[in-house]
């Protein structure tokens, strides 16, 4: 079973590095989902089953997760989130090489809920959001860049939707990369929730957490 690592625990939050493929949360029978996993983990040393997701990954993508164990934190995570208060940074390998080294995108998107995607609108509209996001350059290989993302709103695919608007798809990424296909070095899609900052709920001090890519990503 892929199993997620701990990276930090008091009575009202839980931090976990997610492996890729696996679900933060599924209907499935007999699938595992991430959720599941640490309630297993919280009943096994007698600590009350209650968790509460503050944000999701999809699930090819590996990263850090905040989970709370009380509404209190819950609110209080929600309300930083809202308010652009929470940092969130993420390392992504896209094809090609970009001509510019650091950016900003802004795109109206669009979610499909019928095919599970999401698309780029060229003008607002009842059924769009604004999505927004900067990105940096941090190395280039052959026809491939490594890029530092941050994510300043979180809409549904967004890194992933943006990106290959902006002709550099992320590598892995069968669903928005045409090539991705052909690609046999990796098995999930290069993205991965590095890099998380927050207030805590209840303490007010600046808590910070960085993980490194597993496996094979293509560029590190």
């Amino acid at each position: 079973m892929i199993t997620p690592k701990i990276l930090y625990e008091d009575p009202h939050l839980l931090i976990c590095h997610k492996p890729p493929g696996l679900p933060v949360q599924t209907k499935k029978i007999n699938t595992p989902d991430l959720e599941s996993i640490l309630l297993t983990y919280l009943t096994s040393k007698g600590d009350p089953p209650s968790l509460a997701v503050i944000h999701r990954l999809d699930q090819p993508v590996e990263g850090i997760l905040v989970f709370t164990k009380t509404k209190e934190a819950a609110k209080n995570l929600n309300t930083q989130i809202q308010d652009g208060k929470m940092g969130k940074y993420y390392l992504a390998a896209v094809s090609g090489i970009l001509t510019e080294k650091e950016s900003r995108l802004e795109n109206e998107l669009i979610k499909d809920a019928k095919t599970n995607t999401s698309r780029v609108s060229r003008q607002k509209t009842p059924q769009s959001k604004k999505a927004v996001l900067e990105y940096r350059v941090l190395k280039e290989e052959e026809d491939r860049s490594l890029l530092e993302i941050h994510l300043l709103t979180g809409r549904h695919h967004q890194i992933r939707v943006q990106m290959a608007y902006a002709g550099h798809p992320l590598l892995g990424d069968t669903k928005y990369n045409p090539q991705a296909g052909k690609e046999k070095e990796w098995q999930y899609i290069a993205l991965c929730a590095y890099k998380l900052s927050f207030a805590h709920p209840k303490t007010k001090k600046k808590m910070e957490f960085q993980v490194k890519p597993s496996g094979n990503f293509p560029i590190v």
